[in-house]
């Protein structure tokens, strides 16, 4: 599977940084896959449960405080106010 770098930063620090297959948020016009080869934008994204798929197949989910999204051709960056992974 075609992966791409995704960032999530609060202003507490980077809480993520790795290679993954796809992130799923919800944004203000509604619900958002982000994986490799998106077209590039910028969207506000609101509070919702967040999730993570990684490579080895493992998804993870979090709680996210909203925040911005960017995508470019190959690194997806999420500004939130808050994020944490669910035990």
């Amino acid at each position: 599977m075609n992966t791409f770098k995704l960032i999530i930063s609060t202003p507490d620090g980077n809480k993520f940084e790795d290679e993954v297959v796809k992130f799923d948020v919800r944004g203000v016009l509604g619900e958002l896959a982000i994986m490799a080869g998106h077209i590039p934008f910028v969207t506000t994204v609101v509070s919702a449960p967040c999730k993570v798929e990684l490579p080895d197949g493992t998804k993870k989910t979090a709680t996210c405080d909203g925040g911005l999204l960017t995508v470019t051709s190959n690194t997806t960056t999420f500004f939130s106010g808050s994020f944490e992974f669910d035990q």
